[in-house]
């Protein structure tokens, strides 16, 4: 364990190492470091290996990390876990539950595949996993090959458990042509039965043969955070980016999109999936290049290229980030979503765009606020949640020319939108300059038992990669602020 110290009024946070390079077998560059903190341990999961920790002692449940399909192949089911693994504890009830997608061949059908424990204690003699396999119909191309379910993000909510997808044309470089929204049976696959049929819906809806490119694109779902459940009959909500118009000169966007799944378990066809704007103030996504909103590599690193210049990575600016952390706190409903803005007036220099949305119906913008306490440093990448009293925290990246990517964060009182108070969570010793990809995302989530404690991973480097090297390290860090009981 390490203690590191904080800024101004904050408490010291501790932090651990998570799943490194080393540790998983065919590790790659797309990290995707996510997790979520439980009763009894926290659980990481890392592109295609997972791990859990006591979360007293930070020691792991398992002598190395498990290969994440092996809760499928365990109770012989078909599912073979590709990437984009995603882990949550579900609060309502107690249980951790984990996705990813597949595919038995390059050209589908594709698969979405779920796991939910038997019990909260993954150190537990009884632990299972109840498994399902959910097959996408993700349209296809004029070729006739089926879009990929890319960059796929899964919550918990009452009635269901709901994931959003990005449909990606193999054939045209991998473009994004539209979206996919799912609910799957919560109840009985809490209780390892037989779940109705996925429910999905698409924007385009049909989804086309030949799609433009879509500005709108990587849905977040809302993830509940706290014991009190959302009032009963209410819909889940996703929201996704708005990119500036595909123009060749607009940078800026001033909305988000908001979209409504009501789910019918009982009778499908009275199902909806209804899109809507929300007017947010002006921003530019960051490292936006006009007319290419999905090329965002333009995060300084301190590494230097022998043809002059610095080794960049991606900001992941084209999208809003996840968690959607949903709170009911009886007296209102509150929804904090992140994304990567420019702050730089004559610069690329990004920083942490935060929205808090409220209301008991369609919810609505009631407050934002961006970290960027200066215009020298890339803050990116970063995931949201708050505790029961209504402090916020935010994790994310940061790097510029003098400072290795390293892990951040911060906190600040929502009833009063304070100043954000800053936090070192991990510092970077290295840089990659063997590709720009980073992360692709990270994760905030909220102690279940005190409600109070933020548990926050994300990546890092303890040295320069380079050439076929991949290297990379993730540490885990949690935090409680003092006035939270």
């Amino acid at each position: 364990m390490v203690l590191s110290p904080l800024f101004s009024h904050a408490q010291t946070v501790k932090t651990f190492e998570g799943i490194d390079a080393s540790l998983e077998p065919w590790a790659q560059h797309d990290v995707d470091p996510n997790g979520a903190i439980g009763t009894k341990q926290y659980m990481e999961w890392t592109n295609i290996a997972f791990q859990a920790y006591d979360k007293v002692t930070f020691s792991p449940v398992w002598s190395a990390p498990q290969y994440g399909a092996s809760p499928w192949k365990n109770n012989g089911n078909p599912c073979n876990i590709a990437g984009d693994g995603v882990v949550l504890f579900d609060h309502l009830a107690s249980r951790w539950v984990i996705g990813g997608h597949n595919s038995p061949s390059i050209l589908g059908p594709y698969n979405y595949c779920v796991a939910v424990s038997n019990t909260d204690d993954l150190t537990s003699t009884t632990l299972a996993w109840y498994t399902y396999q959910f097959q996408l119909n993700t349209g296809a191309n004029t070729q006739g090959h089926p879009y990929f379910p890319d960059w796929p993000k899964l919550a918990t909510w009452a009635d269901g458990y709901y994931v959003g997808f990005d449909l990606m044309d193999v054939d045209q470089g991998y473009r994004i042509i539209g979206v996919m929204a799912c609910a799957m049976d919560r109840t009985n696959m809490l209780n390892g039965g037989t779940p109705n049929p996925i429910q999905c819906f698409s924007d385009p809806n049909p989804i086309p043969l030949n799609g433009a490119p879509y500005l709108r694109h990587s849905l977040v779902p809302a993830d509940i955070d706290g014991k009190t459940a959302p009032p009963a009959g209410r819909d889940e909500f996703f929201v996704s980016i708005q990119n500036p118009p595909r123009d060749g000169s607009s940078t800026t966007s001033n909305s988000i999109n908001l979209w409504d799944f009501h789910v019918d378990w009982v009778n499908p066809a009275n199902s909806t999936f209804t899109n809507s704007s929300i007017t947010v103030p002006t921003y530019t996504p960051g490292c936006y290049t006009p007319g290419r909103p999905t090329n965002t590599y333009c995060v300084i690193e301190p590494a230097l290229r022998s043809t002059g210049g610095h080794y960049y990575i991606d900001s992941m600016g084209d999208r809003l980030m996840p968690r959607l952390a949903y709170r009911n706190f009886g007296t209102h409903e509150s929804f904090l979503i992140s994304h990567t803005v420019q702050v730089g007036i004559t610069s690329r220099v990004t920083g942490v765009r935060w929205y808090e949305l409220r209301g008991s119906g369609t919810p609505a913008l009631y407050q934002s606020g961006t970290v960027s306490p200066d215009i020298t440093i890339d803050r990116f990448m970063p995931s949201i949640a708050q505790d029961h009293t209504g402090h916020a925290a935010v994790g994310f990246s940061m790097s510029n020319a003098k400072n290795h990517p390293s892990i951040r964060a911060a906190w600040w009182n929502l009833a009063t939108n304070s100043k954000p108070v800053g936090l070192n969570i991990q510092t970077g010793t290295g840089d990659q300059e063997n590709s720009p990809s980073w992360g692709d995302y990270s994760s905030m989530t909220v102690d279940p038992v005190d409600d109070c404690t933020f548990w926050y991973v994300n990546e890092y480097l303890q040295s320069n990669e380079t050439g076929t090297a991949i290297s990379w390290d993730t540490r885990i860090g949690n935090f409680k602020l003092s006035s939270c009981k």
